[in-house]
């Protein structure tokens, strides 16, 4: 009976290790052995090389769990059962003891193996499967080394009834954005990442969704002079509305002709020489972009002409607004440059929020925690969300309700919606009925 334990015993380990070997290999993140592989560890390459045809180290391992098993089960029924038959005889008939040992003894060597055989090296696996799996690789690879002959057999059926499915043999490893965002999320509930870290990761993908539209300068907040200004005018409007640039047109904003840099209309202040466009002042030409670049867009854009500033067009060549670095830089920084600048969404109190029209409809789903707003594609701002949905011009007191939250327009400037109240909505507002207009619900 003790040589037949002691092989049960071995059985087990046996089994242990290609469980631990299964579930470590399997669950090895390949970013994290890639780093160990560069950094020269020569077993994290062999894991890498053994996760590229996956169909191998799996039939192995099957191979020898199932082996282990079946000779565990005849191992541990000749160990088990002549000693609990004994037993179960001294209070019971014969044949009835016989069972009763039989089914006691498989119930032994099934517990065991799934402690020890199966949970226990799983569970070792799963908290540190890289540092396991570099460990295992080699006694592995010289199992892969013994078994080939049936790996191939095996593999071969294996591959055919996966063509007679249609069913893909190789994984998909292609890292997908949602991915990296996923391990952020993570990495910041965990603690591993501060606010300021994961805020600004987020912003980083943000670039690529972003449109131009949602950091611009829009066209009626644009300060431009005509060709022709005068140099009092001039004096005038840069001391009330400092810039760092200003556009210079022929007769209206859509006629551009370039921009003047502020410092050099200061240069030429300090020089005593005349601010008139027509007397010696440097216009620059200027970067002209489609509003339909991402803001990922504009960064190579400006990287490739070596601006910082650039004008936006519409599909009819009318200007839209313009762009700089720094409202680029600002949307990617959000909360670490948004000091001292005024706010857009300003909160009330717990439940109400004042939004400025021209908000970008992303800086609203993260306030609010909106997952999305519906046919976003069709807008960029909060103003624009109001008309799509209400698909009118918005006067005051217009609202939709959507997502738990009530949005009314609170102030319109030249039929332009400059303000908007949000409340979230309680039980109390879902009774109240909205005066004047009707409201549109989305549940």
């Amino acid at each position: 009976m003790l040589n037949s334990l002691l092989i049960v015993f071995l059985l087990c380990a046996i089994s242990a290790f290609f469980s631990l070997s299964e579930i470590s290999l399997a669950a090895s993140r390949r970013i994290k052995l890639k780093l160990m592989a560069d950094e020269g560890n020569v077993n994290a390459a062999h894991v890498l090389k053994l996760q590229e045809a996956p169909g191998m180290f799996f039939t192995v391992v099957q191979i020898g769990l199932n082996a282990v098993a079946i000779l565990a089960g005849i191992v541990g029924e000749s160990a088990f059962s002549p000693s609990l038959k004994t037993f179960f005889m001294k209070f019971m008939r014969p044949e009835w003891a016989d069972q009763l040992g039989f089914i006691c003894s498989f119930t032994i060597v099934t517990s065991i193996f799934i402690l020890l055989a199966d949970l226990t090296p799983k569970r070792i696996g799963m908290i540190k499967p890289e540092a396991v799996a570099v460990k295992i690789v080699n006694p592995m690879r010289f199992c892969l080394t013994v078994c080939r002959p049936l790996v191939w057999l095996f593999n071969g059926l294996s591959d055919l009834i996966f063509k007679l499915f249609k069913i893909p043999t190789a994984r998909n490893e292609d890292i997908t954005s949602d991915d990296i965002f996923a391990i952020v999320e993570a990495g910041a509930v965990a603690g591993v990442l501060r606010k300021q870290e994961h805020e600004l990761i987020e912003n980083v993908f943000e670039l690529e969704s972003r449109t131009v539209p949602s950091a611009m300068t829009s066209r009626e907040n644009i300060i431009y002079f005509d060709k022709n200004e005068s140099e009092e005018s001039i004096k005038q409007w840069v001391s009330s509305q400092p810039h760092s640039k200003y556009l210079i047109c022929d007769r209206d904003i859509d006629h551009v002709i370039g921009y003047v840099d502020s410092k050099d209309l200061l240069n030429r202040v300090l020089s005593g020489q005349s601010l008139s466009f027509n007397k010696g002042v440097q216009i620059r030409n200027a970067l002209i972009i489609p509003d339909t670049l991402t803001l990922s867009d504009v960064l190579e854009s400006f990287k490739a002409a070596g601006e910082d500033f650039a004008i936006i067009l519409n599909e009819y060549a009318l200007v839209m607004g313009v762009i700089t670095l720094n409202d680029v830089m600002t949307t990617l920084m959000g909360d670490l440059v948004d000091q001292g600048q005024e706010e857009q969404i300003i909160i009330r109190d717990e439940n109400s929020w004042l939004v400025e029209g021209g908000t970008p409809i992303d800086d609203v789903q993260r306030v609010l925690d909106i997952d999305n707003f519906p046919d976003s594609s069709n807008y960029e701002t909060i103003a624009g969300f109001m008309m799509f949905r209400l698909r009118k011009i918005p006067k005051r007191t217009d609202s939709v309700k959507f997502a738990g939250y009530k949005f009314e327009v609170v102030d319109i400037d030249n039929y332009k919606i400059d303000q908007l109240l949000v409340t979230k909505i309680t039980d109390t507002l879902t009774t109240t009925p909205t005066q004047n207009l009707p409201i549109s619900d989305d549940k």
